[in-house]
């Protein structure tokens, strides 16, 4: 059942891990830092929007130096970014610079948007059919995160006296850092030059208007789209509604963990549920569980409504982000993998980019109700996208059994 599970499958796995960590303490601290720093309380969620709009912008980039450069050393390059970023998270808290505090989360955004190839590498390492189960695996690596950043948040936030979370982001760069030594150890098949015969065709693939056309490309991309944007939305505005409702940071960190928790933990079954139940109804599923975030929010305020709520949203989110991702890879061939899923990220982050934005602004000026309310548009949407693919996978089976089936007389 596990025989998938390599030596470079783990190493991905415990940088996924370490970056996660690094990102449920950013989520966990930084509308609660933009908050305290920003003249104007509306900009409080704009060094979340900053990160997004930087991985946004960096996906391209991105992938065109792992085309050149391989993923090992375009990883390793990002993580510097990181370590920079972190530590300037760090200064500008302590200097109370909320700019400088924006330009420090640019700079982490920018490693975002280099380590979200991670599970593009990890599909690549195995077989096709073990693809799912691989980007699984890898996403494991938050099952921990969601015990180690808010918790980390939470007990490094004093380090720095006079400056609340300024330990929190010295506690990070060390996190970053630690990347940056387990990419070091990583050899991907991908990295290492293979010799080239002067006789050989080089596939040069579809245009990469062919290849976003494909109703099932639009399918993925729409529901990565949706599924991290609305995540990211009500994620983002979490700690400011919970802080508005006078609870303690301890109470916002604990429903982050959970949330972090609940995002990650279910990769332990998601690999496997897809190739029992296939994925549009995996994916189905995380759109019921957005709509199950929404229903409990509305019912009331208290912690263990805030608690609940996140759960649900995290079981969408990984149902929602590993069914695409997974979709996505069905949809290229070696020769397009690059731009594929260099737009894919783009899109997925521009996505992510507004949401945060917009979360503390309604947040701010709305209140928690009208936030949860603006998500139900985007997941109904989905929700007719998946079930039309599903749909077409149900009359595909057919045709191909039709097709297998010998014909009597």
């Amino acid at each position: 059942m596990l025989s998938f599970i390599n030596r470079n499958l783990s190493l991905l796995a415990v940088s996924v891990c370490l970056m996660m960590s690094c990102a449920s303490l950013i989520v966990a601290t930084a509308a609660l830092v933009g908050f305290a720093l920003a003249t104007d309380k509306a900009l409080s969620t704009l060094p979340m929007a900053v990160q997004y709009i930087a991985t946004m912008l960096t996906s391209i980039p991105a992938a065109y130096l792992m085309h050149k450069l391989g993923r090992k050393l375009t990883f390793m390059l990002g993580s510097l970014f990181a370590i920079t970023g972190a530590g300037l998270a760090c200064f500008a808290i302590i200097q109370q610079h909320f700019w400088l505090f924006v330009l420090a989360t640019a700079l982490v955004g920018t490693f975002q948007g280099f380590a979200n190839y991670i599970r593009y590498a990890a599909a690549e390492t195995v077989a096709i059919p073990d693809r799912s189960k691989a980007i699984s695996f890898v996403m494991l690596g938050g099952v921990a995160a969601a015990v180690i950043g808010p918790n980390l948040a939470k007990y490094s936030r004093e380090w720095i006296s006079g400056a609340e979370f300024a330990g929190s982001y010295a506690a990070a760069v060390l996190l970053y850092l630690m990347i940056l030594f387990v990419m070091a150890f990583l050899r991907l098949k991908k990295d290492i030059p293979e010799p080239v015969s002067i006789n050989e065709d080089k596939p040069l693939g579809r245009p990469l208007s062919v290849i976003v056309m494909q109703p099932r490309y639009l399918v993925a991309v729409l529901s990565g789209m949706i599924g991290y944007g609305v995540m990211s939305f009500i994620m983002t505005a979490t700690p400011l509604a919970m802080n508005q409702s006078n609870f303690l940071f301890d109470d916002t960190s604990l429903v982050i963990q959970w949330h972090v928790l609940a995002m990650f933990a279910p990769s332990f079954v998601t690999g496997i549920l897809i190739v029992r139940f296939g994925l549009s109804k995996v994916m189905l599923c995380g759109v019921f569980f957005g709509f199950a975030c929404v229903f409990i929010n509305m019912l009331g305020s208290s912690l263990w409504h805030y608690m609940l709520a996140l759960i649900c949203l995290g079981i969408s989110w990984n149902f929602l982000f590993v069914g695409s991702t997974t979709m996505i890879t069905d949809t290229y061939n070696e020769a397009e993998k690059n731009k594929a899923q260099a737009v894919n990220d783009f899109l997925m982050f521009s996505m992510v980019a507004f949401a945060s934005l917009s979360a503390g602004a309604l947040q701010n000026a709305f209140g928690w109700q009208v936030v949860n309310l603006g998500v139900l548009p985007l997941l109904t949407l989905v929700l007719i996208a998946l079930l039309s693919q599903l749909r077409k996978d149900k009359l595909l089976a057919k045709q191909n059994l039709l097709q297998e089936t010998p014909l009597a007389g």
